[in-house]
């Protein structure tokens, strides 16, 4: 069964840097792609960002282009995302998923995404 963990994220004040961690399980054999998502209250969840399972391949959206990186750990299967210059409107529950396919040489946001974690709160204070 496949599993998402998710840890970080928290209150951060205007200017500050989180980091979020994605932890893949259950797909064994395989370094899976991954994308991030964020969801605030009111508003449509929006594809922040996605590597693909070489890690060849990055995409940000470009509200958050210049202040987030993505990056991975292949060896635990494990996806990161670190933010930087935080604005009040990064404030939104962040999602880490993994595609129905789950491994290639691209990423794309908007894929089918078929496996979620279990969402973290990021609140940027102004």
């Amino acid at each position: 069964q496949v599993h998402l963990a998710q840890s970080g994220g928290g209150l951060v004040q205007t200017g500050g840097s989180l980091r979020l961690s994605c932890a893949a399980s259950g797909l064994t054999g395989y370094v899976v792609t991954m994308g991030w998502f964020r969801q605030a209250p009111g508003k449509e969840r929006e594809g922040v960002s996605c590597i693909s399972s070489t890690g060849g391949t990055t995409y940000y959206a470009n509200s958050v282009k210049g202040r987030f990186t993505i990056s991975r750990d292949k060896a635990k299967n494990t996806v990161f995302l670190q933010m930087d210059s935080l604005k009040p409107e990064d404030t939104a529950v962040y999602y880490c998923a993994i595609p129905a396919v789950v491994a290639g040489t691209s990423c794309r946001v908007r894929d089918d995404y078929k496996y979620w974690g279990q969402g973290t709160q990021v609140t940027v204070s102004s």
